[in-house]
């Protein structure tokens, strides 16, 4: 598979349209771009279509402007046998001053999909650099995070666990 396969890049012009009531881009705006770059980087990845199944640690660092350039920096951090985690670097860059800065950063895990809409397989990630391995460990630990949250919630659920 192609070295840079689970990586992706996409850069958007931010328009009046986009524009909340405090004249800074709309947050949902954001988030359904970030949604479409998570869809592509991941179904790239895995060859086949995919879904989002969940969102995490969505941070929105410093607001971000219309006629900014704002670009995704996506990759596949990690791959469990049909989901993946898609990190996303949100940078923002005024185009008059040239001032670049991080605006936003999530986490989003989707799952792919084969014909019958069924979960399927996706090729295992083998991160090659330390930046790979290192955001590999730490979405693996996320991965943990998650999955021990939900067994809690399950419990309480299940009147397992009381006020503690």
């Amino acid at each position: 598979m192609d070295h840079q396969r689970h990586q992706l890049r996409m850069t958007v012009l931010m328009t009046p349209d986009m524009a909340n009531f405090s004249g800074n881009v709309h947050g949902g705006t954001i988030l359904k771009l970030l949604d479409q770059v998570a869809y592509a980087c991941a179904a790239r990845y895995a060859g086949s279509y995919v879904v989002t199944l969940s969102v995490d640690q969505v941070t929105f660092r410093q607001p971000i402007h219309v006629g900014e350039l704002v670009t995704f920096l996506a990759s596949v951090n990690f791959t469990g046998k049909s989901s993946m985690e898609v990190g996303i670097k949100v940078i923002a860059e005024n185009i008059q001053s040239q001032v670049v800065r991080h605006a936003q950063s999530c986490f989003f895990t989707m799952v792919a999909v084969g014909e019958d809409r069924k979960p399927t397989a996706v090729p295992p990630l083998t991160p090659n650099t330390p930046d790979e391995v290192r955001r590999f460990k730490a979405a693996q630990l996320r991965r943990s995070l998650r999955q021990e949250l939900e067994q809690k919630f399950k419990a309480i659920q299940a009147g397992e666990i009381t006020g503690e």
